[in-house]
Formats: structure tokens, C-alpha cells, sequence
């Protein structure tokens, strides 16, 4: 059964992040957002110290084209839980977190570099 789901089908580097939300590829996206090989999906993650390994499925369903992880986790760098580090190691897939600000900044380079890169960003509302 195909996918659903709403999305934006390809990759594509974050233009402004903030206000709530993200824009990419002349679209606009109010709340937080996975940025996959597969394409770009709405997350429904608000907070990084409530979330969760299941949060990352789709992540880990496409973990064979992908080698790391840039994980927004806000406003502030947060530490992702131990289950949550866990669960990547054992998907063979790295994860970096950082600030939302950072990662959207280090997703677009390494996307430039042709890296296997994505990304899980959680919207902030600092300014775009």
C-alpha cells in the first residue's frame, strides 16, 4: 500500500526556519518536520525531552540510505535519552543533536555535499 501521508516527494535545504515552522522549496510547513531522502514529512514533535524512539519510525524505516541524523531539539541543545540513542544505534544510524538554529544550518552544508544525511527538526519560534 503506497504512503499517504503529506509531503514534499525529494530533497531539499531549509530556505528560513522559525516562527513556528520551516520554508522549503518555495512551501512553508508550521510545526516540526523530518527531512528524508524519501522527502520532507510533517513530525509530530513539539518538545525533545518528550520524545520518543517510536517518534522516529519513519526515520528508521529508511535507515539503509541514510547514515546520520541531524536531531533539532529546539531552542536549546538537549540530549537525547538513552532509549533514544539506543534505538539509533541499533538501527545503525548516527545521531547528532544540536539546537534547531545549528542543525538547519549543518543539514543544508552536508545536503550540498551529497552526504546521506536527514534530519529531525523541531520548530522554534526565535525569529527567521
Amino acid at each position: 500500500m503506497a504512503d499517504s501521508t503529506p509531503h514534499f516527494p525529494g530533497r531539499a535545504p531549509i530556505d528560513a526556519y522559525g516562527d513556528g515552522g520551516f520554508r522549503f522549496a518555495q512551501m512553508s510547513h508550521k510545526g516540526s518536520v523530518l527531512f528524508l531522502p524519501s522527502g520532507v514529512y510533517a513530525w509530530d514533535v513539539a518538545r525533545a525531552d518528550e520524545t520518543q524512539p517510536h517518534d522516529f519510525a519513519r526515520v528508521f524505516e529508511s535507515a539503509e540510505t541514510i547514515e546520520f541524523v541531524i536531531f533539532g531539539t529546539g531552542s536549546e541543545f538537549a540530549l537525547p535519552s538513552k532509549e533514544i540513542r539506543s534505538a539509533f544505534s541499533t538501527a545503525g544510524v548516527g545521531l547528532e543533536p544540536m539546537d534547531t538554529g545549528a542543525a538547519a544550518r549543518t543539514y543544508n552544508v552536508l545536503l550540498a555535499e551529497g552526504r546521506a544525511v536527514a534530519a529531525a527538526l523541531i520548530a522554534v519560534d526565535d525569529p527567521i
